[in-house]
């Protein structure tokens, strides 16, 4: 089994950035099978969808909407996904939830427990 623990989020002026942090721990089993990690959001009453994801060879994958906003990266050593968010809008605030699994489209096999982003206008 893999845990995901997020941090970095909270309460940030339009305009502002962010930057979140996924560290993940568990089985050296599960975790070698993390080909990639990625994060999703969700709105009030919506369902969760993906902002980015990036594979353990370091491609990415990013949510057209973000309009080149939001940097994903990832630390293989230590086992930790980051997303800069730059520009942030109040239509960003969201649960943030961070993810890891095989495929690279739609990583969601262990999931970490979601961290607030707030964006104040």
């Amino acid at each position: 089994q893999v845990q995901l623990v997020e941090s970095g989020g909270g309460l940030v002026q339009t305009g502002g950035s962010l930057k979140l942090s996924c560290v993940a721990s568990g089985s050296i089993f599960g975790i070698r099978t993390m080909n990639a990690m990625a994060w999703y959001r969700q709105f009030p009453g919506k369902q969760r969808e993906l902002v980015a994801s990036i594979a353990t060879d370091k491609s990415t994958n990013y949510a057209d909407s973000l309009e080149g906003r939001f940097t994903i990266s990832r630390n293989n050593a230590k086992n930790t996904v980051y997303l800069q968010m730059d520009s942030l809008k109040p239509e960003d605030t969201a649960v943030y939830y961070c993810a890891a699994g095989l495929l690279l489209t739609s990583p969601n096999d262990f999931w970490g427990q979601g961290i607030q982003v707030t964006v104040s206008s």
